[in-house]
């Protein structure tokens, strides 16, 4: 047995979710450094991450890549589509108000999904779950106190449109348990890029960008984008959708700190305060869920057992 089919359900969604996070932080700092115009950026990421989740669907699957497309069904469309949203409002939120602004915003997808995963799937969260989100949310909202006031209403309302469809495409997927929805993010990308080149190609003199931003660009959208959605996209195969929004909290806190180290911002003392009452919370309820699993499978194991010896002593 490997070590994954080893882990329980629960772990290896954890992981997944976990690990694309991390790998989605640098996104919006990335946003910011290649400087590019609306159109244009969402061009390149529209295209290029396109390219890179056909690349990691044809690995997957293989000879079956036409089955898992076709088992999405109208479902998978309805998450291309959605996820095309989420994707046009991060990139122009990041472009019409700071960062942190964005991020913060990005953070409400857990109590959004909640509240849709409650209403639609009939999910029943734990206290604990409930008491986890809210608490992030108070460490997101520090995290972004100092810079609330400094982002547009523009940026804002795209940041919202972000969280919200997020928070839709996550439950969707939960409606097709063991489906899995990420080859549709193919679409996704060409949506976004088709629409974005129209954009690009009417404007003013379109012109490739220069060395070190396509360098930023390239590496954004062909490899970090599709490698860190694509394993967000499977989370909730493993777990329901508000807890994938809150494990996403992990790209809010360090996307925020690496912004910090590579643009040379100051963070303020309550930011660091809210960043460590974020990860505080996701470890305190990891660790906390953990064992409980663990006394789960003891009971499990030990079940049997109980049994033989009581119908030995009958």
């Amino acid at each position: 047995m490997s070590r994954w089919s080893a882990l329980s359900h629960r772990q290896q969604g954890l992981l997944l979710t976990g690990g694309g996070a991390i790998i989605m932080a640098p996104d919006a700092l990335l946003i910011k450094v290649a400087d590019l115009p609306d159109a244009e950026i969402l061009m390149w990421r529209g295209f290029l991450s396109a390219l890179g989740f056909l690349l990691i669907a044809l690995l997957r699957y293989g000879r079956g890549t036409l089955g898992a497309y076709r088992r999405c069904g109208w479902t998978g469309i309805a998450v291309a589509l959605l996820f095309s949203l989420t994707t046009c409002g991060f990139v122009l939120g990041n472009q019409y108000t700071k960062a942190g602004n964005v991020l913060m915003i990005l953070a409400s997808s857990p109590i959004i999904a909640a509240v849709l995963s409650w209403i639609i799937l009939k999910e029943r969260l734990p206290q604990r779950t409930w008491l986890a989100i809210w608490l992030c949310m108070v460490g997101i909202a520090m995290i972004a106190l100092d810079d609330a006031g400094a982002g547009s209403w523009v940026g804002n309302a795209f940041a919202l449109m972000a969280a919200t469809t997020l928070a839709i495409n996550f439950t969707l997927c939960r409606t097709r348990p063991g489906v899995d929805m990420s080859p549709m993010l193919v679409f996704n990308g060409i949506v976004v890029g088709s629409v974005a080149g129209i954009f690009w190609l009417t404007g003013s003199e379109p012109a490739l960008p220069a060395t070190n931003q396509l360098a930023v660009v390239i590496l954004l959208c062909l490899f970090i984008v599709p490698c860190g959605v694509t394993l967000l996209q499977r989370g909730p195969l493993y777990l329901p959708s508000a807890e994938v929004g809150l494990l996403l909290l992990l790209e809010v806190v360090v996307g925020t700190l690496l912004a910090w180290w590579i643009l040379g911002e100051q963070p303020a003392p309550v930011a660091l305060i809210g960043g460590s009452l974020v990860l505080g919370t996701l470890l305190a309820k990891g660790l906390y869920e953990r064992r409980l699993e663990m006394r789960q499978r003891a009971s499990v194991s030990t079940a049997p057992s109980i049994t033989a010896d009581r119908s030995s002593t009958v």
